[in-house]
């Protein structure tokens, strides 16, 4: 298990861009795929980004292709998300979560370690 902490969130207007940070503490953060998924009220928790235990490869979901990108530092026990002309439905809870193993992974199931959740709200 690894603690995930989530920093960053807030009100942007339409447009506009946020940077999330996930701070990682407990076993060895470079093994672990990395992903961020979203929570709006009312629906259920979606994939967003993914990032495998060295960077090499991502996966993103259709609606943030080319506006958010996730990266990685092991340096510093931290991943980003990077978002970019954010639109009102960006709007939900973001959350960073782990996965053991060297694959990467979209599957809720396949990541055993959730943060606690960053706000994000995008106004028109």
């Amino acid at each position: 298990q690894v603690h995930l902490v989530e920093y960053g969130g807030g009100l942007v207007q339409a447009g506009g861009s946020l940077r999330l940070s996930c701070a990682a503490s407990g076993r060895t953060f470079s093994s672990y795929f990395m992903g961020w998924f979203r929570q709006a009220p009312g629906k259920e928790r979606e994939f967003v980004a993914a990032i495998s235990w060295n960077g090499a490869n991502t996966a993103y979901a259709d609606s943030v292709k080319g506006r958010f990108t996730i990266s990685r530092d092991n340096a510093k026990n931290t991943v980003y998300l990077q978002m970019n002309s954010l639109k009102p439905e960006d709007t939900a809870d973001y959350y960073c979560a782990a996965g053991a193993g060297w694959a990467i992974s979209r599957r809720l199931a396949d990541f055993g370690s959730w943060g606690q959740g960053t706000q994000v709200t995008v106004s028109s």
